[in-house]
């Protein structure tokens, strides 16, 4: 008989894992268990264009029916596993199946973290993560109607704008000292804090949500500065956990997430874990770390895929990101973690389109680049390289570019 593949999750890391792993040549049977309804979707476009209305979830799909048919996936969707018995290699669902594995994968990704507030368990209060969040979300929105959103990162932030653009009056209320604070610089919180403004998005930072007042009428955020702001709807976007309850039930190794080593293996050397769930370690810049990333998730189901189908080619991808907003595409290459240094190129005080260097003394570690497409591409070609830059040449925007590669 031939050897069967499970995979545990149903997004970017699981459908990229099952066409790769059919593709490199395995040919026993492969089965996706995932607990939504839905084919693996695209997460990025849920809080920009499925909520605006612009794309349905046809148009979000990673891959349509048919490829999953074609290459003989087995999809049983709507369906959670329970328990993992790596004794008797089996998985257990909530629907009663108990199914025997060779090969088992973990991309069981990430949940919303929840605030736990009084209040926050109004059906008005929503989180944004899966197609359901959105449905929900979407079913609420009216030209006029008033929105709290309580996070000010890019999920917060790209939800904003798409509210804004719809018609809302939008107040985003950040904890911190600014916006986007947990993941870049003060210029990047500055120049995202004018746009929003700009736009009429109303920017509350500093203010730490306490409670959620609900009556029939609406809904009023209390923060613990004593300020008020009503609202129809709140939407919460704090952060996510990695959905690792699974794996530590099966005493597989956890720490940020379930550990793996550069072919997304667990200390089970049939189990695998890729995307947003995995701890590991990323040699570009010497560090173990946990990555929320449509690229993370792309590249590790292939590294997997390969490993299993016995060719060894260790992860080793560079990290990078994107968000969209009110028009701008803001694209981040690699890590700024540990800068001490930013160089600007263009107008970030005034226009739409720049791009901030950061630097570690001379070495260059990322870029975070506004409509700046040649920036970003440039920058992501260094860092792969391990090149670095000239900052003098950066700072000149007259200058060309690609000299500044050093």
């Amino acid at each position: 008989m031939s050897d069967t593949c499970i995979v545990i999750g149903g997004s970017h890391a699981s459908a990229q894992f099952v066409v790769s792993l059919r593709q490199g040549g395995w040919e026993g049977p492969i089965i996706l268990i995932g607990d939504e309804t839905d084919l693996p979707y695209h997460r990025p476009p849920l809080s920009k264009d499925f909520l605006s209305g612009s794309k349905e979830i046809e148009e979000i799909l990673i891959r349509p029916s048919t490829a999953y048919e074609d290459a003989d996936i087995t999809l049983k969707l709507g369906n959670r596993v329970t328990s993992i018995d790596r004794i008797n290699r089996t998985v257990s669902t909530d629907k009663g199946e108990t199914l025997g594995y060779d090969k088992l994968v973990l991309a069981t990704g990430a949940r919303v973290r929840k605030l736990p507030i009084e209040g926050a368990d109004d059906p008005r209060v929503m989180y944004l993560r899966d197609t359901n969040d959105v449905r929900g979300i979407k079913s609420s929105i009216q030209p006029g109607k008033r929105a709290v959103i309580i996070g000010g990162g890019y999920i917060g932030l790209e939800t904003a704008a798409s509210m804004r653009k719809q018609g809302m009056e939008v107040t985003v209320l950040e904890a911190m000292d600014r916006i986007l604070q947990r993941v870049t610089a003060p210029v990047m919180s500055e120049f995202y804090r004018r746009v929003h403004r700009e736009e009429g998005v109303v920017i509350a930072e500093n203010e730490m949500a306490a409670s959620i007042d609900a009556s029939d009428k609406e809904l009023v955020v209390k923060t613990k500065s004593e300020s008020k702001y009503p609202a129809d709807i709140v939407i919460i976007g704090i952060g996510v956990i990695p959905n690792a309850e699974l794996a530590q039930d099966a005493e597989l190794d956890v720490g940020n997430g379930i550990v793996v080593n550069e072919y997304c293996q667990t200390n089970d050397a049939d189990i695998y874990a890729i995307g947003d769930v995995t701890w590991h370690y990323n040699p570009i810049y010497d560090i173990h770390l946990r990555l929320e990333s449509v690229p993370n998730a792309t590249e590790q189901g292939k590294t997997a895929a390969l490993h299993i189908n016995g060719t060894e080619k260790p992860y080793n991808s560079l990290p990078w990101f994107w968000s969209d907003q009110f028009g701008l595409k803001l694209q981040i290459a690699g890590l700024s973690q540990g800068y001490d240094d930013i160089v600007i190129r263009g107008d970030n005080e005034g226009s739409r389109s720049f791009a901030a260097f950061y630097f570690k003394g001379d070495t260059f570690l990322a870029v975070d680049a506004v409509n700046a497409p040649r920036e970003f591409m440039m920058s992501k070609m260094a860092l792969t390289k391990g090149k670095t830059l000239d900052k003098e040449i950066l700072k000149n925007s007259e200058a060309d570019l690609k000299s500044a590669m050093i």
